[in-house]
């Protein structure tokens, strides 16, 4: 009798055991998750290991990577820094907030106060927000991160470019870096030190990187939001000690072995904090490489063109999700997604309202979960210049319109410098297959009248809401103004 009152007192402890074990996983998993965005600049599709960048490794991202979930169609919110920027933290397309192309330091504009971001947006959720690096959304105090949500800021207020001193070292008599101020490394908002040569720049991705782990270690006990928009990279290219030299594709090649080793850095910190489960842990870029730079730009992995430009090399870009507690492993989405989607998803996982105004993005999280039979995002706007809608991508059809860009088809510069580029229009509207073709260099509009139809579509409402100054329609009924000194 008493082995039988053992055994049955053995099982229901055991039970209690396995249920109070499962009820702990459970609200482990159901906690607000951390989120962590790590934002390259000027990286192409093709700079990443898993995506087949050649000449160097990415070990942590290719971890990263089959750890988690790799896209394959994923768009930068425009190709461009100021734009793209605008677009993943608002969750808007950013020619409907009023921002185009990049803001430069004589600029008296930035990200309208009336705009929520996603640090905002997850402060009212009681998250700890930081981010270190560049920023880019006006570098006037008023628009500066801290009057966007942070808790925290270190970097650059814009691109590392926008200074007196050429990309050869050398200050250049009446070329667009003499109007410029020495780069201000900003601490809050304050500027802290001034970056007057290049090798100045060759800290920036370890200090970045650096401040991010320290965020991790502070914050560990609540919900935080780290995001890490790295200034490289962009032109000139700056690289530490560490990783100069080590690679076979040289400075560009050091430049993305740096990063790689930032994100491994980023990932030891979670872990080490045991945070990383329950962290939604993001890389992607903010737009594709800028070619004319040669061997100082990255690579677009047999994309049409790069940066500035419409083209699936301007704006289609890696992305990467780890999640362990939601995102199973080693999966590759090729469903649609755009940077826009972040700030709605990030709503839906954080419990988090949206922003009052209206938003463009749309909550992707099925896909992150791993459905494969989830068609969230419907299509894909290719907004560029002031307001130009030059295409659209609907399902494996993009639609381009006619419109003019400088094309990288030509011999481009070396050393640094960046070469000419060559005026290209399109002249009537071409279709092309993105599952046969993501290349697109065959435009079958010609046996395909009905899908482009249908993607012309998407146009008159996309002209009606937000305008297309191809057509000579200057604003939409939806588009709202940007911020004003």
């Amino acid at each position: 009798m008493k082995s039988l009152i053992r055994i049955f007192s053995t099982v229901f402890l055991l039970s209690v055991v396995f249920c109070t074990a499962k009820a702990d996983n459970k609200t482990k998993v159901n906690k607000s998750p951390n989120f962590v965005v790590v934002f390259i600049d000027d990286m192409g599709y093709g700079d990443v290991g898993c995506y087949g960048a050649t000449g160097y490794t990415t070990p942590n991202l290719d971890k990263m990577a089959s750890e988690g979930m790799r896209f394959t169609n994923f768009y930068s919110a425009q190709p461009v820094c100021s734009a793209s920027r605008a677009g993943l933290l608002t969750g808007c397309y950013p020619n409907r907030i009023g921002i185009s192309g990049a803001l430069f330091p004589h600029n008296e504009v930035g990200l309208n106060s009336n705009e929520t971001t996603i640090a905002e947006m997850l402060k009212e959720k009681g998250y700890a927000t930081g981010i270190f690096g560049k920023w880019h959304l006006g570098h006037h105090k008023e628009f500066l991160p801290l009057q966007h949500g942070f808790d925290e800021y270190v970097g650059l207020p814009y691109s590392n470019d926008m200074w007196p001193i050429g990309v050869d070292g050398k200050r250049r008599e009446g070329e667009r870096w003499d109007n410029y101020p020495d780069l201000p490394l900003i601490e809050g908002n304050e500027t802290t030190e001034l970056i007057t040569t290049l090798e100045g720049q060759d800290k920036l991705t370890t200090l970045y990187t650096e401040k991010a782990v320290d965020f991790i270690n502070r914050n560990a006990d609540k919900p935080f939001f780290l995001y890490v928009p790295h200034s490289m990279g962009h032109i000139p290219l700056g690289v530490s000690d560490k990783f100069r030299g080590k690679s076979e594709q040289g400075f560009y090649g050091d430049v993305m072995m740096e990063i790689d080793w930032s994100v491994g850095e980023i990932e030891k910190a979670l872990k080490a904090n045991g945070v990383s489960e329950n962290t939604v842990f993001i890389f992607t870029t903010d737009n594709g490489p800028w070619l004319n730079f040669g061997e100082h730009a990255g690579s677009a992995g047999g994309l049409r063109e790069g940066k500035t430009t419409s083209w699936e090399g301007g704006q289609r870009v890696p992305f990467i999700i780890k999640w362990p507690a939601g995102t199973p492993a080693g999966m590759i989405c090729n469903k649609l997604g755009c940077a826009i989607d972040l700030l709605p998803s990030f709503a839906e996982l954080a419990g988090a309202n949206l922003p009052k105004l209206k938003i463009d993005g749309t909550d992707i999280t099925e896909l992150w979960k791993g459905d494969v039979n989830a068609e969230p995002r419907d299509n894909i706007l290719f907004y560029y210049g002031k307001n130009n809608l030059n295409g659209v991508r609907k399902g494996n059809w993009k639609l381009v319109l006619p419109h003019t860009w400088q094309s990288y088809n030509t011999t481009p510069g070396k050393d640094g410098h960046g070469g000419k580029r060559i005026k290209m229009t399109v002249e009537t509207p071409e279709l092309y297959n993105m599952m046969r073709d993501p290349g697109e260099q065959y435009n079958v509009i010609e046996s395909n009248q009905g899908k482009a139809e249908e993607l012309m579509q998407v146009v008159e409402a996309a002209r009606t809401e937000l305008g297309d100054l191809n057509i000579g329609i200057e604003k939409g009924v939806g588009t709202r103004e940007i911020g004003k000194k």
